[in-house]
Protein backbone atom coordinates (compact mmCIF):
# COMPACT_ATOMS: atom_id res chain seq x y z
CA UNK A 1 0.00 0.00 0.00
CA UNK A 2 1.20 3.53 -0.84
CA UNK A 3 0.23 6.49 1.36
CA UNK A 4 0.24 9.83 -0.28
CA UNK A 5 -0.74 13.40 0.54
CA UNK A 6 -3.02 15.27 -1.09
CA UNK A 7 -3.75 18.33 0.78
CA UNK A 8 -1.25 18.80 3.98
CA UNK A 9 -2.25 17.84 7.20
CA UNK A 10 -5.87 17.11 5.98
CA UNK A 11 -6.10 14.80 2.99
CA UNK A 12 -4.11 11.41 2.16
CA UNK A 13 -4.54 8.26 -0.57
CA UNK A 14 -4.39 4.76 0.63
CA UNK A 15 -3.48 3.13 -2.81
CA UNK A 16 -4.21 -0.75 -2.65
CA UNK A 17 -3.00 -2.42 -6.13
CA UNK A 18 -6.56 -2.63 -6.87
CA UNK A 19 -8.24 0.53 -5.60
CA UNK A 20 -8.06 3.28 -2.90
CA UNK A 21 -9.03 4.47 0.41
CA UNK A 22 -8.26 8.38 1.65
CA UNK A 23 -8.19 9.58 5.19
CA UNK A 24 -9.89 12.99 6.10
CA UNK A 25 -8.31 14.76 9.35
CA UNK A 26 -10.13 17.17 11.09
CA UNK A 27 -7.48 18.23 13.73
CA UNK A 28 -6.96 14.33 15.47
CA UNK A 29 -10.75 13.29 14.58
CA UNK A 30 -10.22 11.13 11.41
CA UNK A 31 -13.06 9.93 8.66
CA UNK A 32 -11.78 7.26 6.37
CA UNK A 33 -13.42 7.56 2.93
CA UNK A 34 -13.90 3.79 1.34
CA UNK A 35 -11.45 0.66 3.38
CA UNK A 36 -9.96 -1.40 0.68
CA UNK A 37 -10.12 -4.57 0.51
CA UNK A 38 -10.94 -7.51 3.70
CA UNK A 39 -7.07 -8.01 3.83
CA UNK A 40 -5.78 -3.75 4.49
CA UNK A 41 -7.26 -3.23 8.15
CA UNK A 42 -3.75 -3.75 9.32
CA UNK A 43 -1.92 -1.67 6.59
CA UNK A 44 -4.94 1.43 7.19
CA UNK A 45 -3.90 1.13 10.72
CA UNK A 46 -0.20 1.97 10.07
CA UNK A 47 -0.88 4.12 7.57
CA UNK A 48 -2.74 6.30 10.38
CA UNK A 49 0.30 5.32 12.44
CA UNK A 50 2.29 6.55 10.65
CA UNK A 51 1.27 9.90 10.20
CA UNK A 52 1.27 10.52 14.38
CA UNK A 53 -2.06 9.52 14.50
CA UNK A 54 -4.63 8.01 16.49
CA UNK A 55 -6.77 4.74 15.18
CA UNK A 56 -9.20 4.86 17.81
CA UNK A 57 -9.79 8.90 16.42
CA UNK A 58 -11.28 7.11 13.51
CA UNK A 59 -14.64 8.54 14.03
CA UNK A 60 -16.63 7.54 10.94
CA UNK A 61 -16.05 5.07 7.62
CA UNK A 62 -18.02 6.51 4.66
CA UNK A 63 -18.77 4.26 2.26
CA UNK A 64 -19.31 5.94 -1.68
CA UNK A 65 -20.42 2.15 -2.59
CA UNK A 66 -21.03 -1.86 -2.08
CA UNK A 67 -17.94 -3.48 -4.34
CA UNK A 68 -15.31 -5.48 -2.54
CA UNK A 69 -12.59 -3.00 -2.77
CA UNK A 70 -14.47 -0.37 -1.24
CA UNK A 71 -15.94 -1.98 1.55
CA UNK A 72 -13.75 -4.73 2.79
CA UNK A 73 -11.57 -3.47 5.81
CA UNK A 74 -14.91 -1.65 6.90
CA UNK A 75 -16.09 -4.15 9.53
CA UNK A 76 -12.96 -4.51 10.59
CA UNK A 77 -12.27 -1.27 11.43
CA UNK A 78 -15.52 -0.33 12.90
CA UNK A 79 -15.21 -2.88 15.61
CA UNK A 80 -12.15 -2.49 16.42
CA UNK A 81 -11.43 1.28 17.21
CA UNK A 82 -15.09 2.25 17.33
CA UNK A 83 -15.86 4.60 13.64
CA UNK A 84 -19.89 4.14 12.22
CA UNK A 85 -19.86 2.87 8.75
CA UNK A 86 -22.11 5.39 6.58
CA UNK A 87 -23.23 4.13 3.54
CA UNK A 88 -26.26 5.09 0.98
CA UNK A 89 -29.97 3.20 1.96
CA UNK A 90 -29.60 1.59 -1.65
CA UNK A 91 -26.63 0.03 -1.33
CA UNK A 92 -26.65 -0.91 2.18
CA UNK A 93 -28.52 -4.27 2.36
CA UNK A 94 -25.80 -5.56 -0.24
CA UNK A 95 -22.91 -4.26 2.21
CA UNK A 96 -24.38 -6.15 4.96
CA UNK A 97 -24.83 -8.97 3.24
CA UNK A 98 -28.73 -9.61 2.70
CA UNK A 99 -28.97 -8.85 -1.01
CA UNK A 100 -26.48 -9.70 -4.16
CA UNK A 101 -23.78 -7.22 -5.13
CA UNK A 102 -25.88 -5.86 -8.68
CA UNK A 103 -24.13 -7.47 -11.63
CA UNK A 104 -22.57 -4.67 -14.10
CA UNK A 105 -23.92 -4.34 -17.55
CA UNK A 106 -20.55 -4.61 -19.50
CA UNK A 107 -18.90 -3.28 -22.49
CA UNK A 108 -17.25 -5.69 -24.55
CA UNK A 109 -13.82 -4.44 -23.71
CA UNK A 110 -14.76 -3.85 -20.15
CA UNK A 111 -15.23 -7.96 -19.75
CA UNK A 112 -10.87 -8.48 -18.97
CA UNK A 113 -10.87 -5.86 -17.14
CA UNK A 114 -13.71 -7.43 -14.81
CA UNK A 115 -12.37 -10.63 -14.32
CA UNK A 116 -9.11 -9.02 -12.91
CA UNK A 117 -11.32 -7.15 -10.53
CA UNK A 118 -12.66 -10.20 -8.86
CA UNK A 119 -9.31 -11.26 -7.63
CA UNK A 120 -9.84 -9.06 -4.56
CA UNK A 121 -11.39 -11.05 -1.97
CA UNK A 122 -14.76 -10.77 -1.47
CA UNK A 123 -15.86 -8.33 1.36
CA UNK A 124 -17.51 -9.59 4.30
CA UNK A 125 -20.78 -8.76 5.55
CA UNK A 126 -20.03 -5.37 7.02
CA UNK A 127 -22.96 -3.40 9.45
CA UNK A 128 -24.11 -0.28 8.29
CA UNK A 129 -24.57 2.41 11.13
CA UNK A 130 -26.29 5.05 9.17
CA UNK A 131 -27.81 5.05 5.90
CA UNK A 132 -27.33 8.11 3.85
CA UNK A 133 -29.57 10.43 1.57
CA UNK A 134 -28.85 12.34 -0.97
CA UNK A 135 -27.82 16.15 0.57
CA UNK A 136 -27.43 14.13 4.55
CA UNK A 137 -24.83 16.03 6.58
CA UNK A 138 -21.85 14.49 7.19
CA UNK A 139 -20.97 15.78 10.37
CA UNK A 140 -16.85 15.86 9.22
CA UNK A 141 -14.62 18.67 6.62
CA UNK A 142 -16.59 21.72 7.67
CA UNK A 143 -19.55 20.79 5.87
CA UNK A 144 -19.23 17.20 3.82
CA UNK A 145 -22.73 16.03 2.33
CA UNK A 146 -23.85 13.22 0.26
CA UNK A 147 -23.99 13.71 -3.39
CA UNK A 148 -26.28 10.57 -4.50
CA UNK A 149 -24.64 9.59 -7.99
CA UNK A 150 -26.00 6.04 -8.93
CA UNK A 151 -24.95 4.08 -12.30
CA UNK A 152 -22.05 2.63 -10.93
CA UNK A 153 -24.24 0.88 -8.48
CA UNK A 154 -27.88 2.42 -7.41
CA UNK A 155 -26.73 3.75 -4.30
CA UNK A 156 -23.00 4.93 -5.14
CA UNK A 157 -22.81 8.78 -3.94
CA UNK A 158 -19.79 11.73 -3.75
CA UNK A 159 -18.49 13.11 -0.98
CA UNK A 160 -18.66 17.17 -1.38
CA UNK A 161 -16.83 19.27 1.04
CA UNK A 162 -17.48 22.66 -0.23
CA UNK A 163 -15.57 24.87 2.14
CA UNK A 164 -12.41 23.13 1.09
CA UNK A 165 -13.13 22.07 -2.49
CA UNK A 166 -12.79 19.10 -2.36
CA UNK A 167 -14.97 16.26 -3.98
CA UNK A 168 -14.67 12.17 -3.67
CA UNK A 169 -15.89 10.57 -6.60
CA UNK A 170 -15.83 7.00 -5.68
CA UNK A 171 -16.01 4.85 -9.44
CA UNK A 172 -18.51 7.22 -10.79
CA UNK A 173 -15.58 9.04 -12.66
CA UNK A 174 -12.04 7.38 -12.83
CA UNK A 175 -8.76 9.11 -13.82
CA UNK A 176 -6.76 5.84 -15.29
CA UNK A 177 -5.10 7.28 -17.95
CA UNK A 178 -7.43 9.85 -19.48
CA UNK A 179 -10.22 11.49 -17.16
CA UNK A 180 -13.60 9.16 -18.03
CA UNK A 181 -16.71 7.75 -16.71
CA UNK A 182 -16.04 4.82 -14.01
CA UNK A 183 -16.29 1.02 -15.08
CA UNK A 184 -18.42 -1.69 -14.45
CA UNK A 185 -21.83 0.52 -14.40
CA UNK A 186 -25.67 -1.16 -13.66
CA UNK A 187 -26.97 2.01 -15.64
CA UNK A 188 -24.65 4.03 -17.39
CA UNK A 189 -26.93 6.49 -18.76
CA UNK A 190 -27.71 7.58 -14.69
CA UNK A 191 -23.86 6.88 -14.16
CA UNK A 192 -23.12 9.79 -17.17
CA UNK A 193 -25.72 11.78 -15.68
CA UNK A 194 -24.23 11.55 -11.96
CA UNK A 195 -20.83 12.27 -13.88
CA UNK A 196 -22.16 15.35 -15.14
CA UNK A 197 -23.93 16.29 -11.93
CA UNK A 198 -20.47 15.79 -9.55
CA UNK A 199 -18.83 17.75 -12.28
CA UNK A 200 -21.14 20.44 -12.05
CA UNK A 201 -19.79 20.69 -8.84
CA UNK A 202 -16.51 22.38 -10.00
CA UNK A 203 -13.77 21.41 -7.11
CA UNK A 204 -10.53 22.13 -6.69
CA UNK A 205 -9.56 18.28 -5.67
CA UNK A 206 -10.70 15.35 -7.41
CA UNK A 207 -10.62 12.14 -5.20
CA UNK A 208 -11.09 9.46 -7.30
CA UNK A 209 -11.95 5.63 -6.69
CA UNK A 210 -9.25 4.32 -8.80
CA UNK A 211 -6.62 6.63 -9.95
CA UNK A 212 -4.80 9.67 -8.94
CA UNK A 213 -6.35 12.40 -7.20
CA UNK A 214 -6.86 15.81 -9.31
CA UNK A 215 -5.43 18.58 -7.99
CA UNK A 216 -4.64 21.09 -10.63
CA UNK A 217 -7.35 22.78 -13.15
CA UNK A 218 -9.94 20.50 -12.08
CA UNK A 219 -13.30 21.86 -12.27
CA UNK A 220 -12.26 22.74 -16.33
CA UNK A 221 -11.19 19.18 -16.56
CA UNK A 222 -13.99 17.73 -14.97
CA UNK A 223 -16.77 20.06 -16.95
CA UNK A 224 -14.68 18.92 -20.65
CA UNK A 225 -14.50 14.54 -19.27
CA UNK A 226 -18.09 14.55 -18.81
CA UNK A 227 -19.36 17.14 -21.91
CA UNK A 228 -17.53 15.08 -23.89
CA UNK A 229 -18.63 11.47 -22.54
CA UNK A 230 -21.36 10.41 -24.75
CA UNK A 231 -25.13 8.83 -22.22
Amino acid sequence: MDLVEVLPNRLHMLRFPIGQAYLWQDGEALTLVDAGNVESAAEIEGAIRSLGLLPERLERIVLTHCHRDHVGAAGELAARWGARVLAHRLDAPVIRGERPVPEPVLLDWEIPLYAHGLTVPEAPPTRVDRELEDGNALGFGDGAYVVHAPGHTDGSIGIHLPQHGVLFTGDCIAAVGPLMLGVFNVDRGRAVASFRRLAALAPSVACFGHGDPLVVDTAPALAKAAAETPA
